[in-house]
């Protein structure tokens, strides 16, 4: 039997959820990161789902998030298609909601305010928060394909490093740049751009806007 909740009482639950979703390279991390210290505010950062233990998920009920379970190795998932790549994409974060707003639920519970650095789609978002408590972060396609690798933290250092011991590191490297690419597609970026949430665009060259970004998030969700 399949279990579902209304959005209203979803809606009620996650009232001290604020979420930030976009596109790669447009400062969702960080943003997330520099609120939850300027505000006292509990920090959902990227992939939060990943706190549901691993063990419990099943390849059959969550195929997408049971991936790296199954795969053959990391070449494989380097040398997907972009098109097998986009939909593993969205087939993660389709399976990845209802983890999400668990956890965001179980967080609440400490009556502190939450900033959430999610997956969940803007067409969930509209039912289950409302237009002060989502922001949408935008970087042009170029932008988060050609600096994807910009970034230290440990994932990407994790990748690059696979990338380099596949047969052709060139040719892989060429490949995930186009993985990237297509699930920061134009389309995506207008879907996005289109949603009706408060958006904010990183533009390129543009220096360090951290902290014009933070005010102005700040001021959306009424921290400031």
């Amino acid at each position: 039997m399949q279990i579902s909740f209304d959005a209203n009482v979803l809606r009620w639950y996650l009232r001290d959820v604020y979420f930030i979703n976009g596109t790669a390279y447009a400062g969702k991390s960080t943003m997330v990161r520099m609120l939850s210290e300027r505000y006292g505010l509990i920090a959902c950062g990227e992939n939060y789902h990943d706190r549901f233990p691993e063990e419990e998920l099943s390849p059959e009920q969550q195929p997408n998030l049971c991936y790296f379970r199954t795969m053959s190795g990391w070449e494989e998932f380097l040398n997907r298609t972009p098109e097998e790549y986009r939909r593993w994409i969205e087939g993660t974060s389709a399976e990845a909601v209802q983890l999400e707003i668990a956890e965001l639920i179980r967080l609440s519970a400490s009556g502190k305010k939450i900033i959430a650095d999610t997956n969940i789609p803007v067409e969930i978002l509209r039912e289950i928060s409302d237009y002060r408590r989502v922001a949408i972060l935008l970087s042009p396609q170029a932008m988060s394909v050609g600096r994807f690798f910009d970034r230290g933290d440990p994932e990407k250092r994790f990748l690059l490093d696979e990338i380099g011991k596949t047969a052709d590191p060139e040719r892989t490297m060429r490949n995930f740049r186009a993985c990237i690419a297509e699930v920061n597609s134009p389309e995506s970026y207008r879907a996005f751009a289109g949603s009706g949430f408060f958006t904010l665009v990183r533009e390129e060259n543009a220096g360090d806007t951290r902290e014009e970004t933070l005010a102005k998030l700040a001021a959306h969700f009424g921290f400031a």
